[in-house]
């Protein structure tokens, strides 16, 4: 299968005593990290699986069927880069 990347955005803040991340483009995609290098790896990982799993099931439901697969693109206020407060 060939692989694209997309850019999402993702919010960190401490959480007790690590980090809790989510995607904010992505509903329900959030992971927790000892450090803030944990919470971005295991983020990117669980993003990851929930990108597969969707491809998967779409897989399942297209199986046998006529369809037209295309590219989408989409306009949307980018963000990136941006920090919040911090205490």
């Amino acid at each position: 299968m060939d692989r694209s990347a997309i850019a999402l955005t993702a919010i960190f803040f401490r959480s007790g005593k690590g980090y809790v991340g989510f995607v904010e483009d992505l509903p329900g995609v959030n992971a927790y990290g000892h450090t803030l290098a944990e919470a971005r790896h295991t983020l990117a990982q669980v993003a990851a699986v929930a990108f597969d799993e969707q491809r998967r099931g779409t897989e399942e439901f297209i199986a046998g069927k006529d369809y037209l697969r295309e590219p989408l693109t989409i306009a949307c206020q980018r963000r990136a880069g941006e920090y919040g407060k911090s205490s």
